[in-house]
């Protein structure tokens, strides 16, 4: 037999389900796994589907649950619930609020007053990193020096004063099995269960349910959800409001796509413009170093020249005694052929030597 009932995935649908106070405490008994006693229902927190920020549904329950040995103890249950990923900020935000928060303290005697104990309960619309369990407990224990627990801790109101426990609920990870208390409550956020042509329902099987009279009650609300106009259409605005924030990830994503594409070329163009300012450096140490030897050689040359001029001005005063000597012995009557023979040479070179034609 099948039941068709409203998807509570959707805030307006939580909401009315959560403020039954049989169904509130059927699920927190089942979350806790603790037999809730009372329950109250504290402020609430939902969205305002025309504003642009994240869905972020929060109901506050001051509870008195019984515990293993059979005491009870008033406890405080932040329960929040979200479709999409959001900085835990936000949610370390409003749990401090809570800490704070007057109304969640208890007095002693004494005048002595401590905060109410709290568990945070987290129902998320998406999977936390690689953690594959869909409910995960976390819980504070206190320990010695040695790494020993110490005992009775959890009771002491100062401590439970300063730390809470937290319950993670990944909705995705919901698959439809059932094998304790628990998954039979969840089973009815299995979105793997949603309707072919309609999200805002959740096709149960109803014979998984018939042996239990609370779960029946939570599905017969759940039901009359689906005929409530009001709640269909607060199921509308917030499709039309995810769906806007969709787009504007989209849009984000797109952009930052595009603005990641633009740092690789500029990157690119960066090395492509270092590689080309090591090139530059290269060639400037290259001519350097050719304009170094340049100036050797040059200085070289400088020197062959000095040398160079040297030698002809010896030259030319060795020519200059030369012909003082050719031209003495002329006049002196010696004869061109013994001048030319005594000096080595022909007698047309002696006679251009001395003038002669």
């Amino acid at each position: 037999m099948k039941i068709t009932v409203a998807n509570p995935i959707y805030d307006s649908v939580f909401k009315f389900m959560m403020e039954d106070e049989r169904i509130a405490r059927t699920v927190l008994s089942a979350l806790l796994k603790k037999e809730v006693l009372t329950v109250e229902m504290r402020r609430h927190e939902h969205p305002n589907v025309t504003r642009d920020n994240l869905s972020m549904f929060r109901i506050d329950f001051a509870a008195k649950v019984r515990e293993s040995d059979g005491s009870e103890r008033l406890i405080l249950i932040e329960l929040q619930k979200t479709w999409l990923n959001t900085e835990t900020l936000r949610f370390r935000r409003y749990l401090a609020a809570q800490y704070n928060a007057e109304e969640n303290m208890l007095k002693e005697e004494e005048q002595r007053c401590y905060a109410m104990p709290m568990v945070a309960v987290y129902l998320l619309g998406h999977r936390v990193g690689d953690i594959e369990e869909p409910v995960v407990y976390v819980n504070h224990k206190a320990f010695d020096y040695d790494g020993r627990e110490v005992a009775n801790c959890d009771t002491d109101p100062f401590i439970n004063s300063l730390t809470h426990d937290s319950i993670i609920v990944q909705i995705p990870l919901l698959h439809g099995k059932i094998n304790n208390r628990l998954d039979k409550v969840l089973s009815v956020f299995d979105q793997t269960l949603v309707a072919d042509k309609n999200q805002h329902v959740i096709n149960l099987d109803g014979k998984l349910y018939e042996d239990d009279p609370d779960m029946m009650h939570l599905l017969h609300r759940l039901g009359l959800a689906t005929m409530n106009a009001d709640l269909r259409q607060e199921m509308n605005d917030e499709d039309e409001y995810f769906s806007a924030i969709e787009d504007r990830d989209t849009q984000l994503m797109e952009a930052k796509a595009k603005l990641s594409d633009l740092d690789a070329q500029l990157s690119n163009a960066n090395a492509q413009l270092s590689d080309a300012n090591a090139q530059l450096s290269d060639a400037n140490a290259q001519l350097s170093n050719a304009n170094a030897q340049l100036s050797d050689v040059n200085s070289q040359l400088s020197d062959a020249n000095a040398q160079l001029s040297d030698v002809n001005s010896q030259l030319s005063d060795a020519n200059a005694q030369i012909r003082s000597m050719a031209q003495a012995m002329y006049h002196n009557g010696v004869s061109l052929e013994v001048i030319a023979q005594s000096m080595n040479c022909r007698i047309d070179d002696l006679k251009a030597l001395l003038g002669l034609s």
